[in-house]
């Protein structure tokens, strides 16, 4: 059995992917006056390729149970595609790099719970994989007209497991 090692979610481990959704370190303006901060600009949304609009989805993921079987990753090769968690539940992240599908670049992840992503456009990542209970996203993705969904099955599957996730999160 081929397991994936389950990283921590840094925004320098995910850098070649898109963004990590997070307060950290994000430009927080006092708004509507002074009863609000605005996290400034968590994340570059791009699905402006032939004529894309901007859609704003929430997604409510079935949890999955470790270990769990990675078998095909996805695409968006219009738009970039965000998803920011709604509950402070980690779930896990599956991505290769943009191109040509290398299974030998694809890594693994795990949120502290309340980080979003946002796959940059064209990179691979697996759909959501959320743990432990129903959990619900808001995604920020393209809508418009033109092929932006391509999926691909891996020759060999890759496992995620506990004992992979344990050693992420300490």
């Amino acid at each position: 059995m081929n397991s994936l090692t389950i990283e921590a979610l840094t925004k320098e481990t995910f850098a070649g992917f898109g963004d990590v959704i997070e307060l950290d370190g994000a430009k927080q303006i006092p708004i509507n006056l002074g009863t609000t901060i605005r996290y400034h600009d968590l994340a570059k949304v791009d699905v402006t390729d032939e004529q894309g609009r901007t859609l704003v989805n929430l997604f409510r993921g079935q949890p999955r149970t470790l270990p769990f079987e990675v078998k095909m990753l996805e695409r968006h090769p219009l738009g970039s595609q965000a998803f920011v968690p709604l509950n402070d539940k980690p779930y896990l992240v599956v991505v290769a790099p943009a191109g040509e599908l290398d299974p030998r670049r694809i890594r693994a992840f795990v949120t502290s719970g309340w980080q979003g992503v946002n796959y940059a456009k064209g990179v691979w990542h697996h759909p959501l994989i959320a743990l432990g209970e129903v959990s619900d996203f808001i995604v920020v993705d393209r809508g418009g007209e033109g092929l932006n969904l391509n999926e691909q099955d891996l020759v060999e599957s890759l496992w995620l497991t506990e004992e992979a996730m344990k050693v992420a999160v300490v």
